[in-house]
């Protein structure tokens, strides 16, 4: 999503200042439902850009970079847990007034929009979860990558990583592989894109310790018991939800289908045999479809 065809706001939370983006004025301003949509780890609000052109007409979209990632401050507090994503979304449904929305959430952003919807059923009216990060274990083996983002001592080597400026070309591709059912199918606009955006986050002093504190915030979310409980925040959602998993996802496995269908009170399922952890991205008019099918079920 380029500068010229969104428009950026920054928005005051508690404890965080926000990055809100949103198509550029469109003309379609009356009858649309707003949205908000929540990016995974280590992604930004562009995650979604592909999805919320093809929702133009029917959702009033916008997404948000979560604290300290994209164009987002990192919190004062330094709180990058599950729950201080969430009092940041909440933060920013509410300052916009936009509430109820459905709401999108990609990986962490899934387990964000869970426990939101969970707490505050009063600001949403449905949930499209792709890939959600909610606990599974044992983690699959691809996933572990990430989860050693969370152990003592890992983070500093990728530090010296970043200041030996590792070849970014070749960075990008392994994010892409981890990602991407096929990242070959990929344009090279998109990849040249995805390369401009991973050279950005070196540059910014905030991004690596964002990242590594939401990783650990995901692994302690996993290990929640009681009401914090990520498994029984779904058992409290009401809302109508679509579930979209892909068969090659590498970071969440698809045997998470099952649980959730099961767990949501009102659950639709949508699998993507040639997705990776990244659906909206990779096959975004197959997910419009079933949202607009989730839009139409819950009233629109």
């Amino acid at each position: 999503m380029s500068s010229a065809e969104q428009q950026v706001r920054t928005v005051e939370v508690p404890g965080a200042v926000l990055a809100v983006h949103r198509p550029a004025a469109d003309g379609l301003t009356d009858g649309r439902a707003p949205g908000l949509f929540v990016h995974g780890l280590g992604g930004s609000a562009a995650n979604w850009t592909a999805l919320m052109d093809r929702l133009s007409g029917l959702v009033d979209g916008e997404a948000v970079d979560l604290p300290g990632f994209g164009r987002s401050h990192p919190p004062t507090d330094g709180n990058l847990t599950v729950s201080g994503h969430v009092r940041a979304v909440i933060g920013c449904l509410e300052a916009a007034d936009r509430g109820p929305v459905h709401l999108f959430g990609n990986s962490l952003g899934g387990a964000v929009a869970v426990r939101l919807a969970a707490l505050r059923p009063d600001l949403v009216r449905s949930l499209t979860l792709v890939s959600p990060a909610l606990p599974e274990l044992p983690p699959q083996r691809s996933a572990w990558p990430t989860g050693l983002l969370a152990v003592p001592g890992v983070p500093a080597v990728l530090r010296r990583l970043a200041a030996n400026r590792r070849d970014v070309e070749a960075a990008t591709e392994d994010l892409l592989r981890l990602v991407y059912g096929d990242p070959g199918s990929l344009s090279p606009a998109a990849r040249a894109e995805a390369v401009a955006e991973y050279r950005r986050r070196l540059e910014v002093p905030h991004a690596m310790p964002a990242l590594i504190g939401s990783a650990r915030g995901i692994v302690s979310a996993y290990t929640e018991r009681g009401e914090q409980a990520l498994w029984r925040q779904v058992e409290q959602v009401t809302v109508p939800v679509l579930l979209v998993y892909g068969l090659r996802d590498k970071l969440v496995s698809y045997r998470s289908a099952r649980r959730a269908c099961a767990a949501f009170a009102d659950a639709r399922l949508l699998v993507l045999p040639e997705s990776g952890h990244v659906a909206m991205l990779e096959h975004p008019d197959a997910v419009a479809r079933a949202v607009r099918e989730l839009i139409a079920h819950a009233g629109g």
